[in-house]
């Protein structure tokens, strides 16, 4: 069953109309990447599909389950974890308490085999949110999701303000979600490094879709990529050794 198939979606901030009939599919155990300058209507289009910011039009399916006009908790419940921009940890809560924070849902990440896959995080435990570094402040904005056993992930800019080992650490450990059968929709501003390890891309542009492929087939064009995409020359002379 498809884990995501959105389309038609019109989403609104008031007055102003943000997304513009977009549309977007993922399936089990597939990576898609959503690229697009900065106010294309990426971070919205995530919050749609959770049902923070419902779209007055359109179609939100989940696992074949109409969910556009579901509160978030029960888009939650059907198995779709979201990871926010700007990570939302508990500063003043350690490590293991963050991870306590979520009610877990059956399957095969406990607060056990989360410790296990972030190792810094296991010995950091005792450590408070707020002192942890960036890095390790979104491996355990990942960590408490996987807690939910989710079967789709939503990631919004994981890498933003990382250093370059960190960006590495945090995009292996998001292909090692995809062996887990995970499907995974990733937003993003590191453009070279999300299409290394995307199967599909989406490029929005304005709040519409402009470009719809293989991840590679983008790659491949720098120039596109650069239009499409707003890559900068840093970002795209980045290379990408995952």
């Amino acid at each position: 069953m498809t884990p995501l198939k959105a389309s038609g979606l019109q989403t609104f901030y008031g007055k102003s109309h943000i997304l513009h009939n977009v549309g977007l599919t993922v399936n089990e155990g597939e990576i898609v990447v959503l690229l697009g300058r900065n106010g294309a209507g990426k971070t919205t289009t995530l919050r749609s599909i959770m049902g923070l910011t419902p779209p007055r039009e359109g179609s939100v399916d989940l696992f074949g389950i109409e969910a556009a006009r579901m509160p978030p908790y029960q888009v939650a419940a059907l198995g779709v974890g979201y990871v926010p921009e700007g990570r939302k940890i508990f500063a003043n809560l350690t490590v293991e308490d963050n991870l306590r924070v979520p009610l877990t849902r059956p399957g095969a990440w406990t607060v056990k085999r989360v410790l296990e896959t972030f190792p810094r995080l296991a010995e950091r435990r005792d450590n408070r949110g707020r002192q942890l570094s960036g890095g390790e402040q979104e491996m355990l904005s990942i960590a408490r999701v996987l807690l939910l056993n989710p079967k789709l992930l939503l990631l919004d800019e994981p890498s933003q303000g990382l250093a370059p080992l960190l960006v590495k650490e945090v995009f292996q450990i998001i292909q090692a979600m995809r062996k887990e059968g995970i499907a995974v929709l990733l937003v993003e501003q590191n453009v070279r490094v999300s299409l290394a390890i995307a199967d599909r891309a989406y490029v929005l542009d304005d709040g519409a879709i402009v470009y719809s492929g293989t991840a590679a087939e983008l790659a491949s064009d720098e120039e596109r990529v650069r239009s499409m995409a707003g890559a900068s020359a840093k970002e795209w002379t980045t290379e990408a050794r995952l």
